[in-house]
């Protein structure tokens, strides 16, 4: 345990326990008057009576902080103040020094986890709407993989339905070889497009599609054989993609519609044994409780169509029974945006009423916002339509080379087209994570590649200047010592920096809220550079200079774990 504020409040709980005859959390805080202060003295008059600098002193009185704080004082109306010794937090560090986890432990109890995201159309290639389910559910495999869960992406594929008659139609109008040709040079869009343009305007290829769709889902070999030259063009698009944005998508996390096709029937039949099932206007509806619309009438979830199709309600409730039923999965995580809020909650309302998800399993819905121009609207190109994410990307990396040719001119053409890739990805994501995910955000390249204010190049930088340090002195991290001189105030708050890192992580851990885990690096490393710039290591002997390369040390390394699960590359050099 090297988390200083946990510390405090398992030191102080027992205390004010005994005080208030209950449990109470001592309400931990960072304070400017101190290292921390609790005011969890000030909600107990009404429970104990008296006023609230005697009950924090009754409180102060009964805890254990020797060994742990140097300074305790009751100020203000009965604020408890804290002030942590400085060899207790020397010895903290040298504990994390040694520790390849920076104290941070795996989880007691690991779950299997699925994070459901990314989810493109195939034969379409991928757009900004893409981003951020992309981004935010790429940081929460890591981070819950990471925490020694057992984590299993799911990149719910759309490759099924009615449009994949009209893409087959026309991959045979003009030829299987062209059309396998066309798709292989990513041009899923034109591709789609063009096809979608035949269907409009000809009434004859209307009706061959509609066909095709009849003989896809009866399982037609010959139309099946071509359907999967369209899928696996389109998951070839797809991985490259991901390799550009560096996120933990493969080959084996493609999770498409048409693997639960099979699987429909058996939803119905089972909901129909349970009696969750009703006729409405000739389709089978579940009306899960809870949902009512503006007239306060139950609201249905589709699961059969009155024409006897399949709604997407029956794959997503497939897709959760399988889920449960056969990963076993007890945390089911959905990182789709925010106005599919509704459905998916009518979705999980159902699993409930059936029995599939029950405790100790749970689904969450991880929503986000929306990427917005400069105008404030949904970002889209000048045409009218939404931005290719690989334009985005290159875009992004292209800005960053010019940055950084411009800022380090010395670095050869490899390195910096390998740091230009780190600092422009990084910075694509840096800007989606640092934003509370529920609210929009303005996409920005000028503001998001700056190296000064809150982004991914600033932190990236005050790392690759940690890094620095030992190339200039020619030495190597000290990672075994058993203690660090903890005395100028500037070392002081980064001692207190680095050992809030396992709490962020706990926290962030249960919320997936990474604006969180971004606030603390950005504060990581301004409080680095205030260290930096006030603490000299060079000039330093002894074990001055031995603690102060300590701190340099674990800045770097923090900052590299925490940039990682946010998957932002850290390099060396910038």
């Amino acid at each position: 345990m090297a988390d200083v504020e946990e510390l405090l409040r398992r030191r102080l709980a027992p205390a004010f326990e005994a005080v208030a005859g209950a449990p109470v959390d001592p309400a931990i805080r960072r304070s400017q008057h101190a290292d921390y202060q609790s005011d969890a003295a000030l909600a107990l008059v009404r429970r104990v009576g008296g006023n609230p600098r005697d009950i924090a002193a009754r409180v102060v009185e009964r805890a254990d902080l020797g060994g742990l704080c140097s300074k305790v004082e009751i100020s203000g109306p009965g604020f408890i103040n804290l002030t942590v010794a400085g060899e207790a937090l020397g010895g903290l560090l040298a504990e994390v020094t040694r520790d390849e986890r920076l104290g941070v432990p795996l989880e007691a109890a690991p779950e299997t986890i699925t994070v459901d995201y990314s989810a493109p159309n195939a034969a379409k290639e991928m757009h900004v709407g893409h981003l951020r389910s992309t981004i935010i559910g790429d940081a929460a495999a890591r981070l819950l993989e990471w925490r020694g869960n057992t984590v299993l992406r799911a990149n719910h594929l759309g490759d099924w339905g009615t449009p994949f008659g009209m893409l087959v139609e026309h991959l045979l109008d003009i030829g299987e070889a062209e059309a396998a040709h066309e798709l292989s040079v990513g041009d899923l869009n034109g591709f789609y497009q063009a096809a979608r343009r035949k269907f409009d305007a000809d009434e004859s290829f209307q009706e061959r599609s509609r066909r095709r769709v009849v003989l896809l889902q009866s399982g037609d070999a010959a139309t099946l054989r071509m359907w999967r030259t369209l899928i696996d063009e389109s998951l070839k698009y797809f991985l490259a993609v991901y390799d550009l944005l560096g996120a933990t998508l493969g080959p084996d996390d493609f999770y498409g519609e048409s693997f639960y096709n099979d699987q429909l029937q058996s939803v119905v039949d089972e909901l129909a044994e349970l009696r969750l099932l009703r006729d409405s206007e000739g389709a089978k509806c579940v009306f899960p409780e809870g949902y009512t619309n503006r007239e306060g009438d139950p609201l249905p979830l589709i699961v059969r169509k009155s024409d006897g199709g399949f709604g997407y309600a029956a794959t997503d409730l497939a897709t959760i029974r399988y889920r449960l039923r056969k990963l076993h999965a007890t945390r089911l995580l959905y990182v789709v945006g925010l106005p599919q809020q509704m459905h998916l909650g009518m979705v999980h309302a159902t699993a409930r009423e059936a029995g599939w998800l029950a405790p100790p399993a749970r689904a969450e819905h991880i929503g986000f916002g929306s990427v917005l121009g400069s105008d404030g609207k949904i970002l889209r190109t000048r045409a009218g339509v939404s931005v290719k994410l690989v334009d985005l990307l290159e875009e992004a990396v292209s800005r960053a080379s010019a940055v950084i040719a411009e800022k380090n001119p010395d670095l050869d053409e490899q390195t910096r087209a390998a740091v230009a890739r780190a600092v422009g990805i990084g910075a694509v994501k840096y800007a989606d994570l640092s934003t509370d995910r529920v609210k929009d955000y303005v996409f920005d390249y000028d503001r998001m590649l700056s190296f000064d204010g809150n982004t991914a190049p600033y932190i990236q930088y005050a790392r690759a200047r940690s890094c620095s340090i030992f190339r200039k002195l020619d030495v190597t991290p000290p990672r075994d010592v058993d203690s660090v001189l903890i005395a100028e105030p500037a070392e002081r708050e980064l001692a207190l920096a680095l050992l809030s890192f396992e709490g962020v992580i706990d926290q962030v851990s249960e919320s997936l809220e990474f604006h969180r885990l971004a606030q603390y690096l950005f504060h990581l490393a301004g409080t680095f550079t205030t260290f930096y710039d006030k603490c000299t290591v060079k000039y330093a002997e002894g074990e001055v200079r031995t603690s102060r390369l300590v701190l340099c040390d674990l800045t770097a390394r923090t900052l590299q774990i925490g940039l990682d699960l946010l998957g932002i590359e850290t390099p060396d050099r910038m």
